[in-house]
């Protein structure tokens, strides 16, 4: 397309999404809910076609060289699939949020003031890799009774336009619009460039990716912004704790999948239980090939574990996200310690603290500034679909309208609603 014809694709999209919105907000809880378990159906009736499309994306992708994390991400098996369709029946059979009023108060004046949830309109979702994101984004604009326009990674383009003719056949067989999810049809760059500059179609952009594409649209959109940048996560392992739980939990968080932004990059050990702890976990690391950039304290226990990979850490270390088999490694004093550098160094996605002492809890819960705060647990949960969200359009590091993994809810607004009964004002 040239950019005369790109121009006119982008506002045919935001013109058809927008008439599409207008249905969407007025469709009942029982066709949304329908369309949803209708997709479930059609991903599982679908799951070998599916595979033959993904498996083109995978061989451009592995012919080009893309590292083996980043092909991991394209996969779509049928595990991948079985959860976007478990994930469709999950939001399907929760209440509906869509018209409800909450906070309704009668005022001096005779008047009663409340506030309705309601959908948003039209979002706009960038996103790389991942075609399960297709379906992650259509069916929480379904059950949120939104409009969606997706453009998803070149990388992915013959996956995910095999997943959006399923959701448009989803959506047409429950008697909703068709264009209530677009899918970009064309890899071209500028479709990016038009669609977060269309305040009078799109409502809300939502970048998923790379640091760069978040950066970017950041930077030139004209519409507001749900994002998060990086996935520096952090296992805290506090003095005292349950040792063997805690290897196992700060395992899990690194090693369960290297690719995701809520796999765990930094390891602080608190000095009480380190001698203990740390060849524990450097064992662990050392037999998966996990390389651990360590401070000398951390070094000096370490290096009597046979195989440990150790390089000393440099300061940009504690803000790396890695995607990758490597940690960093950090010794502290105890739990302020822990929180003072949690708070400087993290990308505020998700932190966690592995402890026996309820206070210790309590105060890390409280004044660790992120948008997921865990006690005892993996940050790995840190996902739409293991929070009960059904799914999720993404994470959110901002601290306005969304937090956290971002679910029907954030694809949502408030309204004020009053009801009177002839009161004028004085």
């Amino acid at each position: 397309m040239n950019a005369l014809n790109i121009s006119e694709y982008t506002q045919t999209l935001g013109l058809q999404a927008k008439a599409a919105a207008c249905h969407m907000a007025a469709a009942s809880t029982a066709s949304r809910n329908k369309a949803l378990r209708r997709l479930a159906t059609l991903l599982r009736d679908n799951t070998e076609a599916l595979q033959l499309d993904n498996a083109k994306d995978l061989e451009r992708a592995v012919a080009a060289g893309l590292s083996a994390p980043m092909v991991d991400r394209l996969k779509l098996s049928p595990k991948v699939l079985e959860t976007c369709a478990q994930g469709c029946e999950q939001l399907a059979a929760m209440a509906d949020v869509i018209g409800e009023i909450i906070g309704m108060k009668q005022q001096p004046s005779g008047i009663r003031v409340g506030q309705m949830r309601v959908p948003i309109g039209v979002f706009g979702m960038i996103f790389e890799s991942r075609p399960n994101v297709t379906i992650e984004a259509a069916s929480l604009s379904i059950k949120s009774g939104n409009a969606c326009i997706l453009r998803g990674g070149s990388e992915a383009i013959d996956s995910n336009k095999a997943l959006a003719r399923l959701v448009q056949q989803a959506l047409s067989d429950s008697g909703l619009p068709a264009d209530a999810v677009q899918l970009v049809q064309t890899t071209d760059r500028e479709v990016v460039g038009q669609l977060i500059t269309m305040p009078q179609y799109v409502d809300v952009i939502i970048p998923r990716g790379g640091k760069g594409l978040i950066e970017r649209i950041s930077r030139d959109a004209k519409v507001p912004v749900i994002k998060h940048l990086d996935g520096n996560c952090h296992v805290y392992v506090d003095d005292p704790c349950d040792i063997a739980m805690a290897v196992k939990v700060a395992d899990n968080a690194k090693t369960n999948k290297y690719s995701p932004c809520n796999a765990a990059e930094g390891l602080l050990v608190a000095r009480g239980v380190a001698a203990e702890f740390l060849p524990l976990i450097g064992r662990v690391y050392a037999d998966k090939g996990v390389e651990m950039r360590v401070c000398p304290e951390g070094r000096a226990i370490l290096q009597a574990v046979p195989g440990a990979q150790l390089t000393d850490a440099s300061e940009q270390d504690w803000s790396e996200e890695y995607l990758a088999p490597i940690i960093s490694v950090k010794v502290v004093s105890g739990l302020d310690e822990a929180i003072a550098h949690i708070n400087r160094y993290s990308s505020h996605h998700t932190d966690a603290i592995l402890t026996r002492d309820h206070m210790h809890a309590q105060r890390f819960l409280r004044e660790v500034d992120s948008a997921s705060v865990m006690v005892n647990t993996s940050t790995r949960f840190a996902d739409g679909f293991e929070y009960g969200l059904g799914a999720e359009i993404g994470i959110s590091t901002d601290k306005f309208h969304a937090r956290g993994p971002v679910g029907i809810e954030g694809l949502t607004s408030l309204k004020y609603v009053v009801l009177g009964d002839g009161e004028v004002r004085q």
